[in-house]
């Protein structure tokens, strides 16, 4: 039995991830904040096993007390597939909140530390040792949006938690990975559909692509044998505006 924990899996990306998953037969950790869409995802769900547990990945406790449960249920952990996160209202600098500015650093950064700190503890812990880290990084992981400061600034940081955990996971067979995705058709992207800022300052309708197919990437990450590693992968929109001048 192959087990998982994807974080922010009610909506999204997550969601696409469990479901991916748990249709190739995994037995999948729902977390989430709002039991609500955890259930829903469950509910969608053609095989596998999902287990929804509410937890908020920037509280400490609450992420001991989900990878505890997870440990308690199935003995072991294969995969992290740590999602969860926020945005922010668009603002140059000068304008970011307060709030703003720690609040998306907690759920972005410290957040998928805490559940990277977990997730390796129980990896180097069980046996047979070691396991998978895939880490959500984003587009915004290599180029920012206009008014992105917060997220830009956490996305950047992922791609150093990511080379940091691989290295330190050399020894004990925990590899890790991070998916950057661009434009994947979620509710977080839905403003897109009325016109995305550019920095020319125009504003443009971009391409979206079906969040399915972002998690089908996430399970060709996650079924390769622990010697063989994505470092990363990115998957966008073809005709999204990210390589070259637009």
């Amino acid at each position: 039995m192959k087990t998982a924990i994807v974080t922010g899996a009610g909506t999204g990306i997550g969601r696409a991830a469990a479901l991916a998953l748990l249709d190739a037969g995994w037995s999948v950790a729902l977390a989430g904040r709002r039991r609500a869409p955890l259930e829903e995802t469950a509910a969608l769900a053609t095989g596998g096993r999902a287990l929804p547990v509410t937890a908020d990945v920037t509280d400490p406790d609450s992420v001991a007390a989900l990878f505890e449960t997870v440990r308690r249920e199935w003995g072991r952990l294969d995969l992290l597939f740590n999602n969860a996160g926020r945005g922010s209202p668009p603002r140059e600098i000068g304008e970011v909140s307060d709030d703003d500015w720690f609040g998306v650093v907690a759920a972005n950064l410290n957040g998928a530390f805490l559940c990277a700190r977990a997730a390796f503890r129980l990896m180097k812990a069980q046996t047979p040792q070691g396991g998978r880290i895939v880490n959500n990084g984003s587009i915004s992981a290599h180029a920012p949006r206009v008014g992105s400061a917060p997220y830009t600034a956490t996305k950047h940081a992922i791609t150093g938690l990511t080379k940091s955990i691989s290295l330190d996971g050399r020894a004990y067979d925990i590899a890790c990975g991070q998916i950057d995705i661009g434009n994947a058709a979620t509710e977080m992207s839905e403003p897109m559909a009325n016109g995305t800022p550019q920095p020319n300052g125009s504003i443009l309708v971009e391409p979206r692509m079906d969040v399915a197919h972002v998690g089908r990437a996430v399970l060709q990450m996650a079924e390769l044998p622990l010697d063989a590693n994505i470092q990363f992968m990115t998957i966008m929109a073809t005709k999204m505006p990210f390589v070259g001048r637009g």
